[in-house]
């Protein structure tokens, strides 16, 4: 089959820069390239720096994988990299890659492949090939299809990988239909390179994807999970998103996302939610990572990237749909959206196979996200204050950063009051936690103590005085345990199994 109409050849001044960016790249593990090369060639094999260490090293972007593949067998590739010296490991054998490690430099080895895809169940059937070219031709990308000879350091490029990456554009080494018929995942991979790389699609491949987008529905959850992870910590995530919407791909994956898109009439005025939602996570990312507000200086940082807010920032709306209601006086409403919203989050997250913990997060910050809106101009008291830090519990520093990103409006005045507003309340949270230790409070009894002061057994009444007294505690502060006892004497006597 003939390789992919080729992009416009770039300049040869844009060659020349790209080259001397992947000498610079590759430099650190040069030497040891060239050693393995040989001692393979000595062998009568090939060996070939290959994929993503090729593409990156040419973009300019570390060096964090040094895959290699091979005309040599899994078992002849072992015992190559025991004899130099390495310790390996072959927990990819069934797939033809032997790892191995040697003065720091990790690499793994595969044997050139020339697979077939089971088009049932979307799994390679592995097979061995013999030459470099059949190797690349199976690849996903053109610019994941280049290679570097070894020892020679002959550049090998029979899809037009390069002059694609100086176009910034993605495209397949076989027609995208055969290449997304084979792996499907990759129409995802494909949106997630536009996202992590800064690259567009070919025009041949964007339509591919539109009439494949259903078959990613084979994919198991989990390799559908860990591909939209990787888009989400992306640096511009939503550039990746937009993709898998325009494309069909988030109505499989993530149907809630385009379900965003509300229409919108002259009569009833909302904000555009899906637009909305794109601009809340580029916000949330923005505030990733040391920051500061004025009054307390620098505060607890959310590091970069960071999944639990970015998912957050992401579904923090998508309760609107199910909850809109138009008002008379052309208004709409979306009341509990956030409680509807946190319950489809947990649904989706768990479809995707998330961690529970992750699921839990995730969920909780979309069920709190509207919680600032109810203090208006300030006027929370110290035990709202209290509620608020309790229930946001570890997920206090995203719960700020989420609040602050949900702030989309176009009047500066306006942002500005909110942004002034919420940094009030994080100074107040400050100065309580550091005051009442909020981050780790309890009831000023401990369950020992109630049963003592009730004479009653550990049990779900014990659970239930437990729990009244950490609400009063946090409604009125620190108070004392003589107060506290008080109190809990005075809850006791209504409660009906007083009087038995």
């Amino acid at each position: 089959m003939a390789p992919p109409a080729s992009p416009e050849r770039p300049d040869p001044s844009e060659i020349s820069r790209l080259q001397e960016l992947a000498v610079r790249r590759l430099a650190p593990v040069l030497a040891t390239l060239r050693e393995l090369g040989e001692l393979f060639e000595a062998e009568g094999h090939q060996l070939a720096l290959v994929g993503g260490p090729v593409r990156d090293a040419f973009l300019g972007r570390d060096l964090t994988d040094v895959d290699l593949t091979t005309s040599a067998r899994p078992d002849q590739t072992e015992a190559l990299l025991t004899a130099w010296g390495a310790t390996t490991w072959d927990i990819g054998r069934a797939f033809g890659t032997i790892g191995g490690r040697r003065h720091g430099v990790q690499v793994e080895i595969t044997t050139y492949r020339a697979d077939a895809y089971d088009r049932q169940t979307r799994k390679p059937q592995v097979s061995f090939g013999d030459s470099l070219e059949e190797d690349l031709r199976r690849r996903d990308f053109t610019v994941n299809a280049m290679a570097l000879r070894l020892p020679q350091l002959e550049f090998v490029d029979p899809y037009d990988g390069l002059a694609a990456l100086a176009a910034r554009m993605l495209d397949t080494p076989a027609t995208p239909q055969e290449s997304f018929a084979d792996d499907p995942l990759r129409m995802m991979r494909a949106a997630r390179f536009t996202a992590q790389l800064d690259f567009e699609l070919a025009p041949r491949v964007r339509e591919a994807m539109t009439e494949a987008a259903a078959h990613l529905s084979m994919v198991s959850a989990e390799r559908v999970r860990d591909e939209l992870v990787k888009l989400l910590l992306a640096p511009d995530p939503v550039k990746g998103l937009r993709v898998l919407t325009e494309t069909g791909l988030a109505q499989v994956v993530l149907p809630e996302l385009p379900a965003l898109q509300l229409e919108v009439d002259e009569h009833h005025h909302h904000k555009d939610v899906y637009e909305h939602s794109l601009t809340v996570l580029q916000q949330a990312i923005a505030l990733e990572g040391p920051r500061s507000v004025d009054g307390l200086g620098p505060v607890t940082p959310v590091p970069q990237p960071d999944l639990t807010l970015r998912l957050a920032a992401l579904l923090h709306d998508i309760g609107k749909p199910a909850t809109r209601r138009f008002e008379s006086g052309g208004g709409v409403s979306f009341h509990h959206h956030e409680m509807v919203g946190a319950g489809l989050t947990r649904k989706r997250m768990k479809a995707l196979r998330f961690a529970k913990e992750e699921i839990k997060d995730v969920t909780r910050l979309v069920e709190l996200h509207l919680r600032f809106h109810g203090y208006g101009g300030g006027e929370w008291t110290d035990s709202a204050v209290r509620r608020y830090v309790t229930d946001a519990g570890p997920l206090l520093s995203r719960l700020h950063l989420l609040t602050r990103a949900d702030c989309t409006t176009r009047n500066r005045r306006k942002a500005a009051m909110l942004a002034r507003t919420y940094g009030d309340l994080e100074v107040r949270i400050a100065s309580l936690l550091e005051r009442e230790k909020l981050d780790a409070v309890r009831p000023e009894l401990d369950g020992n103590q109630i049963a003592q002061v009730l004479g009653i057994a550990p049990g779900p009444v014990l659970g239930r005085a437990y729990k009244h007294l950490l609400a009063y505690r946090l409604d009125q502060g620190e108070v004392g345990e003589d107060a506290a006892a008080q109190e809990l004497r005075r809850w006791w006597s209504e409660q009906p199994e007083s009087s038995g």
